[in-house]
């Protein structure tokens, strides 16, 4: 499975970003997908996860702004990020789950930089 994330960038503080990260080489529509981030100097975090049902859950930083959403024809995730701080600046990676009942995720995607300037 190969997971590549796009569209990070530039944006200003309030504004608003659409990252994707699309699946090869796998059944996608049986993988939960994972957004996580890293911020410079800091540790990789959660931000959310959207299940193969697609329900999902968020870390509470995002909670309310940040939403995860899957199209299973484009083996494609999308996370939409609203109402932009500097605290979101990052490097987002999306992961895969592919084993059942697991806890952890299996693969990785490169990584896409979102800076939000104030």
């Amino acid at each position: 499975v190969q997971l590549q994330a796009s569209g990070g960038g530039l944006v200003q503080a309030g504004g608003s970003l659409r990252l994707s990260c699309t699946a090869s080489g796998g059944t996608f529509n049986t993988y939960g997908m994972g957004w996580f981030r890293q911020a410079p100097g800091k540790e990789r975090e959660f931000v959310g996860h959207v299940r193969t049902d697609t329900s999902t859950y968020y870390a509470d930083s995002v909670k309310g702004r940040f939403t995860i959403f899957r199209d299973n024809a484009k083996n494609t995730v999308y996370l939409q990020m609203n109402r932009l701080s500097s605290e979101d600046t990052a490097v987002y990676y999306c992961a895969a789950r592919v084993r059942l009942l697991s806890t952890s995720y299996d693969y990785w995607g490169q990584g896409t930089l979102v800076t939000v300037s104030s």
